[in-house]
């Protein structure tokens, strides 16, 4: 079942950037970044074999993917920012997110904001969803931009050039990258987990408090 999503969004992608160019891969990160599944694993190889094949240039197709990450993830920051809090406040209880732990997150954020958002965006799952924590923790939006970029080109650039020395071969490189995504995805399985676990734990403890 995965692999056939990942089949289709790899198709979609190439049909879109095949026919828009630059453009196309403003959209797809852009979409990346405002927490929209779009994996840039495939849209930034694809369009580094385009640059071997003398369609882009490499430094415009890092250049878009730049622009294009720190577009979505802006959208993600103001929603966040705007109402993402509200929300939490209101029915976090209903998936463990305390008032408690929003403050925490304020005061991670403030002392660990620019680190957590310049090294989420080398990392996969992890840089989709960043911007809209941030947002919510109201972390300063100078620093949020900065880093965001200072994080994105690497990544933008890298994943291009690992394109363009792949030529003809560059979707070989999905099968690696989704190994990776993997790893990832089990640590976030685990983090969720111990989320859970922390919360009941904490939860009854306090009601034997309670009760004694």
């Amino acid at each position: 079942m995965i692999s056939q999503i990942l089949a289709w969004l790899a198709s979609l992608i190439i049909s879109v950037i095949s026919a828009t160019g630059y453009i196309g891969i403003f959209f797809l990160m852009t979409l990346e970044s405002a927490c929209i599944p779009i994996p840039s694993e495939v849209t930034m190889p694809f369009a580094g074999y385009l640059v071997s094949a003398g369609r882009f240039s490499l430094w415009q197709v890092a250049l878009w993917g730049t622009v294009g990450n720190l577009a979505g993830s802006l959208l993600a920051y103001w929603l966040g920012f705007a109402g993402g809090r509200r929300l939490i406040e209101k029915y976090g209880k209903y998936i463990l997110i305390s008032q408690d732990d929003l403050e925490i997150a304020d005061r991670w954020f403030k002392k660990y904001g620019t680190i957590s958002v310049f090294f989420s965006r080398l990392l996969p799952i992890v840089r989709t969803f960043i911007s809209f924590p941030a947002g919510i923790a109201r972390m300063d939006l100078k620093k949020f931009v900065i880093y965001t970029v200072a994080g994105s080109i690497p990544w933008s650039l890298a994943l291009a050039y690992l394109g363009v020395m792949a030529g003809e071969n560059w979707d070989y490189l999905k099968v690696y990258f989704h190994k990776f995504d993997l790893v990832i995805g089990i640590l976030f399985l685990a983090g969720i987990i111990w989320w859970v676990s922390r919360h009941f734990s904490k939860r009854t403890k306090n009601n034997f408090q309670n009760i004694r």
